[in-house]
């Protein structure tokens, strides 16, 4: 079975101390983050996986200063594509956009699709606590809606003022997991993701196709229910639940048991769902084993596995 990985994660060697200056309890994973060569090729061996596409880890080059943003994403994609021509049957990658300026990030964009022939663009969350829904980021959606790729919509950490109110008063280490892995990484993503869709985001944007991780952070179990609640608010335009099927994606990362990927099937189909590992948070080898032992068809494996993905980003 082909298995193409689309959720991950690397930071460049030299670049750790800009993109993850705050290193938490997952610093552990540091030397598999920035190790791109034969340690990398082994552990995807190992678990048959063919090709990873390679993203910067969360926050990436979205929460530093705005003057230094452009600057450290052209950067990370520099890096990111010596490493893919490097290993160009083995590797493709997603460009860091500087979305603090909008501008500079429709710039950016650009020139790694283009130029360094990048597969998509990730884009880690919140930016300094503004969504994309938001109307300075129209234009920038706009941009990569016309390069026809799409963004990985990838969790980043919550505002401070967010984790004080919804994760503080708990020891510092359950705090940190629920504000993240445990809990508020997905509803954050999947609040974003709803947002598009109710704001009228994706109707500005037809062509725009959003990728999320982590069996649709939370999407698929509830979307009917934001579907009853908010789709009165765009009379005669689709549902939201209509908008969000029609421009999202989803990826297994981080998820490895049956009933979350049942529930996925039956909301978002076999067409809308893709491999992803999240290495290396992830354990590769048990998404690959998952998803070969899934008690599912052999036709609906092989499009998780490989061919959506080939379509979508164009592998």
């Amino acid at each position: 079975m082909t298995l193409i990985a689309l959720e991950e994660h690397l930071i460049p060697a030299e670049l750790v101390d800009q993109v993850w200056p705050k290193r938490s309890a997952s610093g552990a994973v540091l030397p598999r983050l920035t190790e791109v060569g034969e340690q990398r090729l082994r552990v995807m061996d190992d678990a048959g996986i063919d090709l990873q596409v390679l993203s910067v880890t969360a926050p990436g080059s979205q929460q530093v200063p705005v003057e230094r943003a452009a600057d450290l994403s052209r950067a990370l994609n520099d890096r990111c594509a010596e490493v893919v021509a490097a290993h160009p049957d083995r590797f493709n990658a997603l460009a860091s956009l500087p979305t603090q300026d909008p501008a500079a990030a429709i710039i950016e964009a650009k020139r790694a699709i283009t130029e360094l022939g990048l597969c998509g663009v990730v884009i880690n969350g919140h930016t300094q606590g503004r969504f994309l829904d938001s109307a300075e980021f129209d234009e920038m959606l706009g941009a990569i809606e016309e390069l026809d790729v799409p963004v990985y919509l990838h969790p980043t950490y919550p505002p401070a003022q967010v984790a004080d109110v919804y994760f503080g008063g708990l020891p510092t280490e359950i705090g940190s997991a629920l504000a993240t892995a445990a809990w508020g990484w997905h509803a954050e993503t999947g609040l974003h993701v709803l947002r598009l869709a109710a704001s009228g985001a994706f109707d500005r944007h037809p062509g725009l196709q959003i990728v999320v991780g982590h069996m649709g952070e939370n999407l698929p179990f509830s979307l009917m229910r934001a579907d009853a609640v908010l789709s009165g608010f765009n009379p005669g335009g689709p549902s939201v639940a209509e908008a969000v099927r029609s421009h999202v994606h989803i990826t297994i990362s981080g998820y490895t048991t049956t009933p979350p990927l049942f529930c996925a099937l039956q909301v978002f189909g076999a067409d809308r769902i893709m491999f992803a590992a999240d290495y290396p948070f992830g354990d590769a080898s048990a998404h690959a084993k998952f998803l070969a032992d899934a008690p599912i068809s052999p036709a609906d494996r092989e499009k998780i596995a490989h061919r959506n993905a080939r379509r979508l980003f164009t592998l």
